[in-house]
């Protein structure tokens, strides 16, 4: 895959605690993703955005407490930290804003050029080496994609725009990981990044409420909705999958090149699959199922060196 240096930053690489990470990590964001397809209805976007980081902060702080007794503060690198969190929140919004105005199938579809960013990018800011394995192995898993996704040409417009910034803003925001944050601790990262969910979605809740009567509703403008037993385990469950989700992804790009860890965010799709099947009585057919096996295939292939 990418024949960057492998040491970095006084850190060497460890490839399988990377991959097996990513993978944990795709888990758990797919399956939140899943639960927000189930409670899209009951919530607006920027409520989950605050409510589930308010669940996942005190435990973040707590851990660090716990590691570092009287160390708790600010990271070295500020700035850069500050720069990455706000680049994954805004892959987020990006993400779902696309959602009302794409099929679900068109905007992952999209979204999920995702590696081919992050192998770019690698050879753009890091310098990597890119071999001809790396790029097969990406170009095979955006065909697993396409397999399973099918999405049709009639199903994309303007908003198909909107997951390719989403993944052009993940794929950077894993290369600061891997170059400007790669000596700062995980719980830090995945602690700084859940304030600004907290910070953005409430700047956006106090907008909406100057909005008129009439423009509050859907997905993203719509008022807070009530909260009672069944919404709090919803949004305990959507912190951890947050908590592993962002703490995951950091810990994997610190410890693997960008280019091979990003091939593995592939198997979002596989799980994604999955849950699908599950939870919606989605059943996939054959040629979903190659497009798994094409997924796979890509992440074992980027493994070769």
């Amino acid at each position: 895959m990418a024949q960057g240096n492998p040491e970095q930053g006084g850190q060497t690489d460890n490839i399988p605690l990377a991959v097996s990470t990513i993978i944990l990590t795709v888990l758990a964001l797919s399956l939140g993703d899943a639960l927000i397809k189930m409670t899209s209805g009951n919530f607006v976007i920027w409520q989950i955005f605050v409510l589930r980081s308010l669940i996942a902060i005190p435990v973040l702080v707590a851990v660090m407490v716990a590691k570092t007794p009287g160390r708790l503060r600010l990271p070295d690198a500020m700035p850069w930290v500050a720069l990455r969190s706000l680049m994954l929140v805004g892959m987020w919004v990006c993400y779902y804003l696309s959602l009302p105005n794409l099929t679900l199938s068109a905007a992952a579809a999209a979204y999920y050029t995702l590696p081919i960013f992050i192998t770019l990018f690698s050879a753009l800011f890091m310098g990597d080496r890119i071999s001809r394995t790396a790029w097969a192995a990406v170009v095979l898993g955006f065909l697993g994609v396409l397999l399973i996704l099918r999405p049709r040409a009639g199903d994309f417009n303007a908003y198909a725009i909107l997951p390719l910034i989403s993944a052009m803003l993940y794929a950077g925001a894993m290369i600061l990981t891997r170059t400007k944050c790669r000596q700062q601790d995980p719980i830090l990262l995945s602690l700084v990044l859940n304030i600004g969910f907290v910070i953005v979605g409430g700047v956006a809740a106090a907008i909406i409420l100057l909005l008129p009567e009439t423009s509050r509703q859907g997905f993203l403008l719509a008022a807070w909705a009530g909260m009672g037993p069944a919404e709090w385990v919803s949004m305990a469950l959507l912190a951890t999958a947050i908590l592993i989700g962002s703490i995951g992804a950091a810990i994997a790009y610190q410890n693997g090149p960008p280019a091979m860890i990003g091939a593995f965010d592939f198997a979002y799709v596989g799980f994604a699959v999955i849950w699908g099947f599950i939870f919606f009585a989605e059943v996939p057919d054959v040629t979903s199922l190659l497009g798994m096996l094409l997924i796979v295939g890509a992440g074992i292939l980027s493994l070769r060196q």
